[in-house]
């Protein structure tokens, strides 16, 4: 509290002292009366000073403000997409994202991986827009899946909690954003609000179960680099109701050392000069083809190549989440019998 005193203090101050000086010069100096060139040029040199001294206050007064706007920002997306950590339940995570805003660190992607008594559960998923926009419906849908993650025995069913969440999320808004509230204009309009979501579940054998609402599916790599299903995914939430059938698709097992590449489409939307999009599945081959493959280089490697593919930020928010499955089975031994092996990978669907 007295350290906030003594900077309001500083910021009133350090204004009216450098005014106190100018008008002081001006009425009791008296070559601030004279006329001759000397006096004019000290006259000069004492309103430049005053003026550089104001300029330079309000400069410090705004970076001070930035600074504290960019620790708020980064607070407020720490506590929507916290760190994750290093490891769950024996699959090693890295993950990352770029804001398409400059200089912050806000964005519309959404990514969490949670430990449950049904497996491990992921989300992946994209709000339309991006910045400070998009961090309501962000909220929304994060902790929806937070609870309905641990709560719910089924995919669908945590599906449709995200749904429900939503849909509270966009009324609430409606009734912020109706003109008789007064508010401005909104940037993104109710009417073109949607979120794309990718559900997984990881169970112990590695078998992965998916629910899709328009966005990307993961690559797999296993010395290649390939998308995990072709299926065509559901509507992204938001403009249309889920459909009353769900159904989970199977997209075989993760085996032990295979690495799964979440993303939003800003990865493989972002252009060069000639308009080539980034070459997201490429580069992820090569980075798969010496195993094993660190998911924390393999985040370096991806952002590195999309800044150089790109010339700088690209156009939309761009996240990545990657899943090593560092798990070893423990094979059962019998007297007499063969050690158990590794089944081979079913195909998916």
């Amino acid at each position: 509290m007295e350290r906030q005193g003594a900077r309001r203090v500083l910021t009133l101050g350090l204004p009216t002292v450098w005014g106190a000086v100018a008008i002081t010069y001006k009425l009791a100096c008296p070559l601030a009366t004279q006329d001759s060139m000397g006096a004019r040029i000290v006259s000069s040199v004492v309103f430049f000073a005053v003026g550089t001294g104001l300029i330079l206050h309000v400069r410090r007064a705004l970076l001070r403000e930035l600074r504290q706007m960019r620790e708020v920002a980064g607070a407020a997306q720490n506590v929507l997409l916290r760190p994750l950590p290093p490891r769950v339940e024996g699959l090693t995570l890295a993950a990352g994202r770029l804001s398409a805003s400059r200089g912050a660190s806000v964005g519309g992607d959404l990514y969490e991986v949670v430990a449950t008594d049904h497996g491990v559960r992921v989300v992946m998923g994209d709000v339309r827009g991006h910045g400070l926009a998009a961090i309501g419906t962000v909220a929304a849908v994060l902790g929806s899946f937070r609870e309905a993650a641990h709560d719910e025995p089924e995919l669908p069913l945590v599906l449709r909690r995200l749904e429900r969440a939503l849909a509270r999320h966009l009324r609430e808004r409606s009734r912020a954003e109706h003109p008789a509230s007064g508010a401005a204009a909104p940037e993104s309009p109710l009417v073109e609000e949607f979120v794309t979501v990718l559900l997984l579940e990881i169970g112990k054998d590695g078998e992965v179960s998916a629910l899709n609402c328009g966005h990307p599916w993961p690559h797999l790599l296993s010395g290649t680099a390939r998308h995990l299903t072709d299926s065509e995914p559901l509507p992204p939430l938001g403009p249309f109701p889920l459909p009353a059938d769900l159904p989970v698709l199977g997209c075989g097992r993760l085996l032990p050392g295979e690495v799964l590449v979440l993303h939003t489409d800003g990865m493989e939307d972002a252009r060069d000069a000639a308009g080539t999009f980034f070459p997201l599945r490429t580069v992820l081959a090569e980075a798969a083809r010496v195993p094993p493959v660190s998911p924390q280089r393999l985040i370096r490697v991806v952002y590195a190549e999309l800044l150089r593919h790109s010339g700088g930020l690209p156009p939309d928010d761009a996240a990545l989440l990657v899943l090593r499955n560092d798990r070893r089975r423990a094979p059962v031994q019998q007297c007499g019998a063969e050690p158990e092996h590794e089944p081979e990978r079913q195909p998916a669907p």
